[in-house]
């Protein structure tokens, strides 16, 4: 089996996995390396399902985020080393949000 399209041999496990066979027959005619497509199709779920869990934390994050979201943006970068903080953000653009409990972050 050939899994040099995206890792090395040692990084990889072998896995069966139960699929209508409607599926099985339009991947085959799509993709000749069944590895490659279904690896990629879990990829990309796994990130899809990270986006939405993040989306939900903004919703309702976790508290102790909430400690770092009254310590304020500009805190934050004024506690990082100069070298990062000054890399990472430009605390002058963008809009200030604060957290309503109960709401959610709010704009100004």
């Amino acid at each position: 089996m050939d899994h040099t399209w995206s890792m090395q041999i040692s990084d990889v496990a072998t896995v069966t996995v139960t699929i209508p066979h409607a599926l099985l027959v339009d991947m085959d005619r799509r993709e000749k390396n069944r590895s490659k497509f279904v690896a990629g199709a879990v990829k990309r779920e796994l990130e899809r399902l990270r986006r939405e869990e993040f989306l939900a934390s903004l919703d309702d994050p976790h508290p102790e985020s909430l400690a770092s979201a009254d310590q304020g943006l500009n805190d934050w970068a004024a506690s990082l080393p100069v070298e990062d903080g000054e890399s990472l953000l430009e605390v002058t653009a963008g809009s200030a949000v604060h957290w309503v409990p109960g709401e959610g972050w709010r704009i100004g």
